[in-house]
């Protein structure tokens, strides 16, 4: 016996559903993995950024000389 357009209806609905869901859980399982590949290089780069920072405050300390002032003679 032929389903009625109702029950069909009904399961093309319930199939539609279920992989409307798992298309949306897929695109946040994308949408985490990049936000934690993002959140990795961050931390990279600030991790750089100030070991760079310290090496050039240690340099610059390092070739830091006395400055010296002109001296004026009243002449």
């Amino acid at each position: 016996m032929p389903k009625s357009a109702k029950s069909w209806a009904e399961e093309h609905f319930t199939v539609t559903q279920k992989k409307s869901n798992q298309d949306l859980k897929e695109k946040d399982k994308a949408w985490q993995e990049k936000a934690k590949r993002v959140a990795a290089l961050r931390a990279l780069r600030l991790a750089k950024e100030a070991a760079n920072k310290k090496a050039a405050e240690k340099t610059a300390a390092k070739n830091k000389k006395p400055s010296r002032s002109p001296q004026f003679h009243g002449h």
